[in-house]
């Protein structure tokens, strides 16, 4: 197994060949999907939470020979006694300029843009040719047909990337519902191989009820392998896949950028908006996003 990761990273630090990638997809598949996900899921838990900054300097640096976008000078902390406190960092302030563009809908979180577009009949896309129907998703027939006609994007956050997520637009947040499942990876690889993968993963569908008609904005934040948690702040910080599955009435207000919670490992976030946005223009699959720009606009905006 040693010999394996150094020669993946060895040939990491050389041009990407399309035969390369293809063998890192495969592998990447094979060793996390083919593990007992829940209980690696679970060790990795515990292992984060050790206190031991020399572990997680280690730890760090091994990390970096994989994927060094980190970006800590943006982190309210350098210093990390944990790999769990490395996950969970929080960002100094103004680090994540809010946009202002009139209407938009903000990026929840830092990510990857994967699949996005107009929900056909309450079906979206993980990949294509790999459908799911917002009503598996959501596990709510009628949030299902409030967005059934809307726009989906799904945001890939990297193992590396800030894990926080925020709230997308002004409003309230009246209910959680939580939706237990498996913790498949959702890495590129995973979504072209398994349907309805979103579907049946853990998962939280978190809806931010806009303060105008139409401006609704529904997220759904899933769960993968390694990803120990999902913590929501309006649930007292517990850990979602550690509540019993099912709905969860909560009061609170939102502001555009609120901290509504965080990952312990990346994930993935789905964002769904109400009929009348698409994806702002200048983005496309693959562009890096960061909290707080604008993800979706007015159709008829100029």
């Amino acid at each position: 197994m040693l010999s394996i990761l150094r020669e993946t990273s060895r040939s990491m630090s050389q041009p990407t060949t399309l035969k390369q990638l293809s063998w890192r997809e495969e592998f990447l598949f094979l060793v996390t999907n083919r593990l007992p996900r829940h209980a690696l899921s679970k060790a990795m838990g515990r292992i984060s939470k050790i206190k031991s900054p020399l572990l997680a300097k280690y730890a760090l640096a091994l990390w970096r020979r994989f994927d060094d976008d980190f970006r800590l000078h943006e982190a309210r902390e350098v210093s990390f006694d944990s790999i769990h406190a490395i996950f969970t960092r929080q960002l100094k302030s103004g680090a994540r300029p809010l946009a202002d563009q009139p209407g938009a809908v903000l990026s929840p979180c830092d990510g990857i843009v994967g699949e996005y577009g107009v929900i056909e009949e309450g079906r979206a896309y993980q990949a294509k040719g790999f459908p799911y129907q917002l009503t598996e998703l959501l596990g709510d027939s009628n949030l299902a047909e409030k967005y059934r006609d809307g726009t989906f994007v799904t945001l890939r956050l990297k193992s590396s990337m800030y894990h926080r997520f925020h709230a997308p637009i002004d409003g309230r947040l009246e209910r959680v519902l939580y939706l237990a499942g498996d913790c498949w990876n959702v890495h590129p690889p995973a979504l072209k191989k398994i349907e309805r993968l979103y579907c049946r993963n853990e998962r939280a569908v978190v809806e931010c009820l806009g303060t105008q008609a139409g401006t609704d904005v529904c997220l759904i934040a899933v769960a993968a392998i390694l990803v120990s948690s999902i913590r929501l702040h309006c649930l007292s910080d517990r850990a979602a896949n550690e509540s019993k599955m099912g709905a969860y009435k909560v009061d609170v207000d939102l502001a555009r950028g609120d901290e509504l919670g965080y990952f312990e490992h990346g994930s993935t976030i789905i964002v769904l908006a109400q009929p009348g946005f698409q994806l702002r223009q200048s983005l496309h699959t693959g562009a890096r996003v960061f909290m707080g720009e604008a993800l979706l606009e007015p159709v008829n905006y100029n």
